[in-house]
């Protein structure tokens, strides 16, 4: 669904990326993990169209995203939950996922996705009038990503879904993305806390300051003794 092909960015002299390729499957979930400052971000940022690449390629179903403006790519299926939320504070819960939908014009298709949406995410239908600002951390990030998920997506990008969450709302959160993958949603995750992401994927890139450094199946990849030394703490 989802293929990159040999991709260089750069933030003016600084080489952010350095020929990073990766692929995301029709029904997978893939976890990008790396440390602060890896660059894991700066990969969704180019995905999504809001940098571009000196080099290289990004297809979207055979079709080259580097073509196509930023404001269309999510009417192609592709929606991104950024790193720190980003949900409209003054608005409702409820008006903030309707913002998500605003590239669909169908009424009815737009209150279906509102109850699926709830249906993912319970405690959003109980607080639908509430201000997103208002919310806890862990209910603003499932705002975030209900928001995403109205747009009907064909592939989800998460950037740092736990960031700054307690433990037992990680532990939530995580839950929620399974449940979204075993719904059927295509997902590439980028998360800091690797023991979290490789548990819930199906296979994993590393990233270390702008390249991919290893690769292959979740499970090998948290055995992997220079993966549990440098992200599982062992």
């Amino acid at each position: 669904m989802l293929e990159i092909k040999d991709i260089n960015v750069y933030y003016g002299a600084i080489h952010a990326l350095k020929g990073v390729s990766l692929t995301v499957n029709d029904g997978e979930l893939v976890s990008l993990v790396g440390a602060n400052g890896a660059g894991k971000t700066t990969v969704l940022h180019t995905i999504s169209g809001l940098l571009r690449t000196t080099t290289g390629e990004i297809l979207l179903d055979g079709i080259n995203l580097q073509k196509v403006p930023a404001s269309s790519i999510i009417r192609m299926g592709l929606a991104h939950v950024p790193e720190g939320r980003h949900i409209f504070s003054r608005m409702s819960v409820e008006e903030n996922l309707r913002m998500g939908a605003y590239i669909i014009n169908d009424a009815k298709q737009i209150n279906d996705n509102l109850e699926r949406v709830y249906h993912h995410f319970p405690r959003l239908k109980e607080r639908t009038r509430q201000l997103g600002g208002t919310l806890s951390g862990g209910e603003q990030q499932m705002l975030a990503t209900g928001r995403a998920l109205m747009t009907n997506p064909k592939i989800l990008l998460m950037d740092e879904p736990s960031m700054g969450l307690s433990p037992i709302l990680v532990n939530e959160i995580f839950s929620i993305i399974q449940q979204l993958h075993a719904s059927g949603i295509t997902i590439l995750l980028v998360e800091q806390n690797a023991k979290k992401a490789l548990a819930v994927a199906d296979r994993a890139y590393v990233l270390e300051t702008g390249k991919i450094s290893m690769s292959g199946s979740a499970g090998t990849l948290a055995e992997d003794d220079r993966v549990r030394k440098a992200y599982l703490g062992a």
